[in-house]
């Protein structure tokens, strides 16, 4: 599939009945209908204005409520799986009428010399995005994130920028990818480009982050220390880096200013990292 693939369309190239009870005397009362109403997405998204900071042309798009969905769980990458629908469809922002786009935490942090790269290098010849929807789709969802991706790299955005936005966009398309039915043969070639596309996306997150752990400093896209070094240590683990992996999990476990619930969590990924290793011996 690639990366940056389907953002030819908006004029950027080259860039998944027994009765329990006995009945008693018949008694002639109300009937009473019990409805349980069923969640649907757009009961949870609204329209949001925003400023466009490149072109400085208002713009609404759709947006999370901020009281709307929870996370019931998290994947070992610190992905979370949201009870009704996948909020994070939702992350990347994007002006329907220059391009720009950036995922929320990093939408407004635009220099004058970062708005005339875009100017530049996207709007000039963006064909217009199409943000009068009720719902995104999965496919609605990666074309912004890959807009957005592409913004952060023409704005010479930091290097925690790039790889955050790189873990947003993989996130997206695990979710598209979790989401096709394996069972169904017309899915698998879908659902190997999303992998693959996937691990891609980590891979970069991962060394962007390891670029900004040695320049920037934390809190790093939001993270402290500790949590940045449980994201590395499962996504080395992802990338094979078992050594690496190992090292990031150590330093987590024998930090004493670990909480003790990512210290548990430090523990099981260290398990992880071990059945991988022995799996990978197997293969050899």
């Amino acid at each position: 599939m690639g990366l940056f693939s389907g953002l030819e369309k908006f004029g950027l190239k080259n860039l998944d009945e027994t009765e329990i009870y006995e009945k008693q005397k018949e008694v002639i009362s109300p009937t009473v209908e019990i409805v349980t109403q069923e969640k649907k997405e757009e009961d949870f998204v609204i329209n949001r204005r925003y400023t466009c900071p490149v072109c400085g042309i208002e713009f609404v798009t759709r947006s999370v409520k901020v009281s709307g969905v929870r996370a019931n769980e998290r994947d070992t990458d610190l992905r979370p799986v949201f009870d009704v629908f996948d909020a994070l469809k939702y992350d990347a922002i994007s002006c329907d009428k220059c391009g720009y786009s950036a995922i929320n935490r990093y939408f407004k942090s635009v220099t004058s010399k970062q708005a005339s790269l875009i100017k530049e290098n996207v709007g000039r010849s963006f064909k217009g995005l199409d943000n009068n929807l009720l719902i995104y789709s999965y496919d609605d969802a990666i074309l912004r994130h890959k807009l957005a991706l592409v913004c952060s790299i023409v704005k010479k955005a930091k290097n925690s920028e790039k790889a955050y936005t790189c873990l947003k966009y993989a996130w997206v398309l695990r979710g598209k990818r979790l989401s096709l039915d394996i069972r169904d043969a017309a899915n698998h070639d879908m659902i190997k480009e999303l992998y693959v596309d996937e691990m891609d996306c980590l891979k970069n997150a991962y060394e962007g982050f390891e670029a900004a752990m040695s320049k920037e400093n934390y809190p790093i896209a939001g993270m402290d220390e500790i949590t940045l070094k449980y994201f590395m240590a499962d996504t080395a683990r992802k990338l094979k880096k078992f050594d690496v992996a190992m090292k990031f999990t150590g330093d987590i476990i024998t930090n004493k200013a670990t909480p003790a619930r990512i210290k548990d969590e430090a523990l099981k990924e260290k398990e992880l990292i071990k059945e991988d290793m022995k799996k990978l011996q197997n293969k050899n």
